[in-house]
């Protein structure tokens, strides 16, 4: 079911202003935006707007900050297309338009309460995921342990650096990394992110476990979980791909019986798991 407002129109764009933009990659490019209205987003960790550029067209975007940072929203662009290509384009004191939010969202207020919680992000998947991240750092008290599990192609395609470097320090957090292929800059663990499964210690009566990166990972990093203990109903994925409109009318992203931009972006892994397409 989707969690957005009822109250937002969701065929209307609303006009937002870009107050800092700062490439993170050769093709990601990071976004910090406010509503003009100055009006909260009012999303949730794990949902997507869909953000337009008139005479260009419109891209679905996750949003990468978490609601309890107030007063803007961020974002991770890939250049990927003419909508991306385009925002890539934008300086700050530039205008979009903004549809949303939009999806589901990861259960931080539900299932994820007073529960450990490990992080698997690969690649651009850290980019939705750092929302929930940073609304249970800002809410410690309510989360047990806390494992964030980070895995990229090369050293320099991480993203959030500086944050991950932050997380490294912080006692409460226990952050992983490793890379495909190392260079001469990296002294860390290099491999397919799987390889950080087995160096945690995973409570499997009490933790939630989040997913989210390339289609191929999520399939080895669910047998892992089950193999740790875990059962289907303690693991979220985020399966955000194939989407255009955001509200399940142009039919782009639907897999067998399901729409993503409606019945997702995030599922419990037990509600998909007869769902050949879905991973």
């Amino acid at each position: 079911m989707c969690t957005c407002d009822s109250k937002k129109d969701i065929y209307f764009p609303l006009p937002a202003t870009v107050s800092k933009v700062e490439p993170m990659t050769k093709l990601e490019t990071f976004f910090s935006c406010r509503l003009d209205s100055g009006e909260e987003l009012g999303h949730m960790p794990g949902q997507f707007v869909e953000v337009s550029i008139p005479g260009i067209g419109e891209a679905p975007i996750s949003v990468s900050s978490s609601p309890t940072r107030r007063g803007s929203f961020e974002m991770v662009i890939r250049k990927v297309g003419n909508v991306s290509k385009a925002l890539h384009e934008l300086v700050a004191g530039d205008k979009i338009f903004v549809r949303g939010p939009f999806g589901t969202s990861f259960p931080v207020d539900g299932a994820m309460k007073g529960k450990d919680v490990i992080f698997i992000c690969g690649g651009i998947g850290l980019v939705p995921v750092r929302s929930a991240i940073q609304y249970v750092l800002d809410n410690r008290g309510d989360y047990g342990r806390v494992i964030i599990l980070f895995g990229a192609k090369t050293p320099r395609d991480r993203l959030f650096v500086e944050e991950l470097d932050k997380w490294r320090h912080d006692k409460n957090v226990t952050l992983l990394q490793t890379v495909d292929r190392r260079d001469e800059s990296w002294y860390g663990a290099e491999g397919v992110i799987t390889t950080l499964l087995p160096l945690v210690k995973i409570d499997k009566d009490n933790t939630v476990a989040i997913i989210c990166g390339p289609p191929i990972m999520y399939k080895f990093v669910v047998v892992v979980l089950l193999e740790a203990g875990l059962n289907e109903n303690q693991i979220y994925l985020s399966l955000e791909r194939h989407m255009k409109c955001g509200v399940g009318k142009c039919g782009h992203c639907q897999i067998s019986n399901i729409y993503v931009c409606q019945d997702g972006p995030v599922f419990k892994f037990s509600d998909i798991t007869d769902i050949e397409e879905a991973l």
